[in-house]
């Protein structure tokens, strides 16, 4: 008795053509998903109100293939390999001095704008030059004590790539 279409579709033979295919598939998914565009759980609250803790997104890792990260950027930055991944803001690039004084973020001594700054705890941290070949990465949220944070420079070669939303 020959197969419905319906069937074939969804019960193909096991030909060695489709087992090719099938292979081929996996191969480009993995490929694909796991070294260009790589899927990433959200998991804290330090980026909020931008990324919110249990979302989800993407990171498109060609991002920074023929230019640095720019300043307001948001980034993937490994941290132990692939399996420790923060995202973070890009606020200061390689020679110049970053502080907060009184939860004011100041680069070069100057203010500077963050519109997605929701709340702002009195965070001060002494002034610091970002050394040659990194940036400097803080959370979009600043709403609690500094000592809750993790942020700071980062070699720009750690820099896994950018969230596409």
């Amino acid at each position: 008795m020959a197969k419905s279409k319906l069937q074939e579709f969804f019960f193909p033979s096991l030909t060695p053509q489709f087992l090719l295919r099938a292979a081929a598939v996996a191969l480009c998914a993995y490929l694909f998903f796991g070294h260009l565009l790589v899927p990433m759980f959200i998991r804290g609250k330090s980026m909020e109100p931008t990324y919110k803790d249990g979302g989800f997104t993407f990171c498109w890792t060609p991002s920074y293939l023929f230019h640095p990260p720019r300043r307001f950027d948001v980034v993937a930055v490994k941290l132990a390999g692939r399996e420790v991944v923060y995202l973070k803001r890009v606020v200061a690039l390689e020679g110049e001095k970053v502080e907060f004084r009184g939860g004011v973020l100041l680069v070069d001594g100057k203010p500077l704008d963050e519109p997605y700054v929701k709340y702002r705890f009195p965070w001060d941290l002494a002034p610091r030059k970002v050394e040659p070949g990194c940036v400097y990465l803080v959370g979009d949220n600043r709403g609690m004590p500094i000592e809750e944070h993790d942020f700071g420079q980062a070699p720009v070669s750690r820099i896994l790539g950018k969230p596409i939303w």
